[in-house]
């Protein structure tokens, strides 16, 4: 089996890439490791949708994978979602892919550029209808994300998306890993641990290590169900 591991930082999932067998590093973004049978190549994507849907359709047009897993940290538009929680993210939207008409926003599919049910969109939403199946993802908290190239943390902002899109998770590369995965037909999944509630920013508040810890955790468990 070949697994392939997307992080926009190796800060996200170094803890787990320490634990696996490496056997050549191919460049600064790509990392070969091997999980007793299984290969797993991991691409750090750098942040962002642009670097993000540069290098990995780079990666895929080159290379066939058996799975593909997202793992990274973000934020909580959701009280639901707690600092330091693991979430799997199966739905996505991009939420600054429009254009502003005086105080509202509008997407390209509210604007008529584009059919919102052009694939892999589904009415306006990237929608991972057949994740992974594996125990360890079936006990995480499903969630909604929003990606974005701006982390908001201006209060109408966030509440203009919220009751626009209605998001419970916000990342930075989400929607560009669900669009290269669908179109590619690569079965996948989005793991995302929470350090911080999208709101006014105030870094005192927010837990990055804690994140981290757990997402790598999580990772830990995931791919030892999956790799045999």
């Amino acid at each position: 089996m070949r697994i392939l591991l997307v992080s926009a930082t190796l800060f996200e999932i170094r803890p787990f890439l320490g634990k696996l067998a490496q056997f050549i590093e191919e460049n600064d973004r790509i990392h070969h490791y091997q999980l007793k049978n299984t290969s797993i190549d991991v691409l750090i994507s750098g942040i962002g949708m642009v670097q993000t849907s540069y290098y990995l359709g780079k990666q895929l047009a080159g290379n066939k994978y058996d799975i593909a897993i997202n793992a990274g940290i973000g934020g909580s538009y959701s009280k639901e979602l707690l600092i330091g929680e693991v979430v799997h993210v199966t739905e996505e939207c991009i939420t600054d892919l429009g254009a502003e008409e005086g105080e509202n926003f509008l997407s390209v599919f509210e604007l008529g550029l584009m059919d919102p049910d052009t694939p892999p969109f589904c009415n306006g939403w990237l929608i991972n209808h057949n994740p992974i199946n594996t125990p360890a993802i079936a006990i995480l908290k499903r969630a909604r994300g929003a990606t974005a190239n701006t982390v908001h943390g201006n209060p109408e902002s966030i509440k203009k998306i919220q009751d626009h899109f209605h998001p419970e998770e916000e990342s930075m590369e989400g929607a560009a890993c669900f669009y290269a995965f669908l179109t590619e037909k690569v079965p996948f999944a989005e793991i995302r641990a929470i350090s911080n509630f999208v709101e006014a920013r105030d870094k005192a508040r927010w837990n990055p290590e804690l994140a981290v810890k757990n997402l790598n955790m999580a990772l830990e468990d995931i791919f030892g169900e999956i790799c045999v």
